[in-house]
This record gives structure tokens, sequence and C-alpha cells, in this order.
């Protein structure tokens, strides 16, 4: 037991540590599971890394209960996770390079963007424009948090203002969107990335498929919201395999700022 998995994708089973060497992506099918956050972090950076506001943690503004209290979820989902919020900003070298990356953690709330998130992500962008290094963010999110109800959708133009500042500054930004990124986390920056990357597979955009059939009363493509898809229609500046993406970075980054020497 716990030794084995059935995948998703091609539905065989698939032996853990082989899945697990292959960085979660089935080596039959290439089907990509989800991983957390510190998982990307340890797929992305060359070794350790630095991490920063790690205290930072979103309040209750709204004093919000649906089937229990915030503060209650909020507590809840730090002793699972061991994280005081849905993302970890950190700094370290990638192939070389010193950049900061900020991963989300889905499973905390859905890796959805409160007052914290928000926060952490922009102090992020300052940090990268002050030090003149590339940002790197890897979007697992269901969207903005409803908890936190304005305090939330005002992240979005928070962070979208301090991106604008990054790109002016001509630092680069890559975007990479990972199963699931949706909501407002796709209508902020998961979309404004000077280059924006799927992974296989990945759904991604703003509302819900049953939403929009409903709203427009069509029968949706197939395929619909999936990055494959997004790609062809020019969403997606790229779709590339998990085992890959480090690789595929490392030559962006070369493109963008030129060779590390």
């Amino acid at each position: 037991e716990g030794l084995w998995l059935k995948c998703d994708g091609c539905r065989q089973i698939v032996w853990k540590k082989a899945l697990e060497e292959n960085q979660n992506v089935c080596p039959r099918c290439s089907y990509h599971f989800r991983v957390d956050a510190a998982s990307r972090l340890k797929q992305l950076f060359d070794g350790s890394w630095e991490t920063f506001d790690t205290g930072l943690a979103s309040s209750n503004p709204l004093a919000f209960v649906d089937s229990k209290p915030y503060t209650e979820r909020l507590s809840s989902m730090e002793k699972a996770t061991s994280l005081r919020d849905a993302v970890i900003s950190a700094a370290g070298t990638l192939a070389g390079r010193p950049v900061y990356i900020c991963a989300f953690e889905l499973k905390f709330i859905g890796g959805s963007v409160g007052a914290a998130v928000g926060e952490k992500i922009t102090r992020a962008i300052e940090r990268s424009i002050a030090e003149r290094k590339p940002l790197i963010i890897v979007s697992a999110s269901g969207g903005m948090r409803m908890q936190e109800g304005a305090v939330s959708l005002m992240q979005m133009a928070k962070m979208s203002a301090a991106l604008m500042a990054l790109d002016e500054a001509g630092i680069p930004f890559i975007s990479v969107l990972t199963d699931p990124t949706t909501g407002g986390t796709t209508a902020s920056f998961a979309m404004l990335g000077d280059l924006n990357v799927g992974e296989p597979g990945a759904q991604i955009g703003f509302a819900g498929p049953r939403v929009i059939e409903q709203t427009i009363r069509q029968k949706l493509p197939e395929g619909f919201q999936r990055a494959e898809f997004l790609l062809k229609t020019g969403m997606l500046d790229a779709v590339v395999k998990r085992t890959e993406l480090k690789q595929y970075i490392a030559k962006s980054l070369d493109f963008f700022c030129g060779r590390v020497a």
C-alpha cells in the first residue's frame, strides 16, 4: 500500500518511485500529476533557496463564515500545509542565473489569492526590480479568495500595476500556468508574462466551462480551456513538459538577458 498509483491519464498502475523520479509525470503517457509548491521550487532551482515573507498571513477583514469561520479555515490549512498562505516566495539560481520564483500551493484553499498572497507576490516583483533579477511565477490557483471579498479582488490591480513597473524596468517575467489556473489569477498576473508557458493538459481559463456554455448557449470545442487549445488559439506562447521546463526557462532567460557569465 502506498507504493503504487493509478494514472489518471492512461489508467495504468504506476510505481510511485518511478513517478517521483520523473517529476511526477507518468512515464507511460506523460500525464502531469499535480505537485506542491516546495516540489516546484526543487525542480527549478539549482540547489537551496532563500524564502521571503514567511510570516505574512491573511486576516479576517469581513469576519467571514461559510461552513466554518474563515479564521478556523486558515488555521487548519496552516497545519495541513505548514505554510502561512498559498504561495512560497523564494530566491536562488536557475541554471546558474539568480532569479526570484513564486510557487503556488494548491492545497491551501485552492491556491486562492487573498491579501497575503497579493502582498507576497508584489514584494517579490519589487525585489526583482530593485535587484534586476528575472521573476518566475508558477501558478496553481482557483482565483481570488471569496472569504476576503473586495480585499482579495484589489490584489489583481495591485499585482498587475507592479508587473507594469517590472516591464518598464526591462526585467523579464515568465509565467508558468499549471493545472488548474483559473478565475482572477488568469485574469491578472498569470497572463501578463513576457512569456506565458503552460504545462501539458493544464486547465487554464476564467469562468468554468459549464457557466460559459450556459451563458453563450453553445457547445464548447473539445479540449476547451486546456493548455494545448490555448496554445493553438494564441493565448499561450508554449506548452512545455515538466521534465523540460527548467531547460526551457534557462534558454528563454538567455534570450532575454544574455548568457550567464
